[in-house]
């Protein structure tokens, strides 16, 4: 072979080298959209997301990435799950009971009045049929979920005047985080509003709310509620372990190999415990400088507990009967708490309230 045809060849090799090979693994690469709920300012739900796109990154040697867009980027913060049930994005974080209104059966994935707490959450989704109920239900979305991180048993949230009592419900205009919850608190008399995390305080701070939730002492302090609203009461009973959830679009799902399946299905677990963590370990420090900054922390009265746990079980009953769907995964919901929390009775409870006592 002469000399020009031994530089004509290495000239083919080497665009083949820099050319070819570079497409190849650019067809091969797996470019996803996911579609979060909440805003970048909040780096704990939000952060859940974020975390989950890292790992996959990092699990597939950057073969496999998931841009993250916050709520109101690509879509209403609660629109995406009709997003990822039309195929407009192949996932979402979010939580699932703000599509109650789709069907009562949604609220069932994240939290329910007196419903679990978050270990108890985890019992029933890993070892319990959680898991494959709600993904029963949700394939009528054309979607699977994933658990994506839980904030723990949130605070009963912020209000402009004390609640001493059921009767102060009464004509109470509050943001709530669900239908489900509004249901509840229209029985007490309350006027429910559902709007995003990021217009609680102007809402708050104009008095077209008296009241609202958000989750805990570090994500509510980072909103600035404390300015506007003194009174912050505990607990919230209508969220003891909400589980923040990924759905994916089932198609999208089914078309990864059995790798990338494996590696979503890895990185929404490092992302579901990590955020618990963090918020375990950010309330704490958080909720010292609310009450520094002579935010008044405050226990619902027994009598405000029990007058919800009574409406509460009306408005489960009366899902029960319009919703076959709730009334199966409900029933096997409650089935599993009883034992958990006869279980959770001795150990832990008796471990809890003496710990609370003492001084460290």
């Amino acid at each position: 072979m002469d000399r020009r045809s031994i530089i004509k060849q290495a000239g083919i090799a080497g665009v083949l080298a820099a050319g070819v090979a570079p497409a190849v693994h650019a067809q091969a690469a797996i470019r996803w959209r996911l579609a979060s709920s909440f805003p970048k300012s909040l780096d704990t739900i939000y952060g859940g997301a974020d975390v989950f796109s890292k790992a996959v990154k990092a699990m597939s040697g950057g073969k496999f990435e998931i841009s993250v867009h916050a709520g109101g980027e690509l879509m209403p913060p609660f629109g995406v799950m009709d997003g990822v049930q039309q195929g407009t994005v192949e996932m979402c974080h979010t939580v699932p009971y703000y599509f109650y209104g789709k069907n009562p059966a949604f609220a069932l994935g994240s939290a329910v009045p007196f419903g679990f707490n978050a270990r108890q959450m985890n019992a029933w989704m890993l070892h319990g049929n959680g898991r494959k109920l709600m993904n029963e239900f949700y394939a009528n979305y054309n979607a699977i979920s994933f658990a994506g991180g839980n904030t723990g048993t949130q605070m009963g949230g912020w209000f402009r005047k004390e609640i001493k009592s059921p009767a102060d419900f009464k004509g109470m205009k509050m943001r709530l985080g669900g239908g489900l919850i509004g249901e509840v608190m229209q029985k007490l008399g309350a006027v429910p509003q559902s709007i995003p995390g990021g217009e609680i305080y102007q809402a708050l701070e104009k008095g077209t709310l008296d009241a609202a939730e958000w989750v805990g002492p570090y994500d509510d302090q980072k909103l600035g509620f404390n300015k506007v609203a003194p009174f912050y009461y505990y607990p919230g009973w209508w969220e003891g372990g909400p589980e923040v959830d990924f759905f994916v679009n089932q198609k999208a799902f089914d078309g990864l190999s059995a790798e990338n399946k494996a590696i979503i299905e890895a990185a929404t677990n490092v992302a579901h415990i990590d955020m618990l963590a963090k918020y375990d370990a950010l309330n704490p420090t958080a909720l010292k400088q609310l009450v520094a900054a002579k935010t008044k922390v405050l226990p619902f009265s027994q009598a405000v507990m029990d007058a919800s746990f009574k409406a509460s079980m009306e408005v489960f009953a009366a899902n029960d009967a319009k919703s076959p769907e709730w009334k199966k995964i409900y029933a096997d919901m409650r089935a599993f708490q009883r034992d958990q929390v006869l279980w959770f009775r001795f150990a832990e409870a008796r471990y809890d309230s003496f710990m609370s006592s003492q001084k460290l």
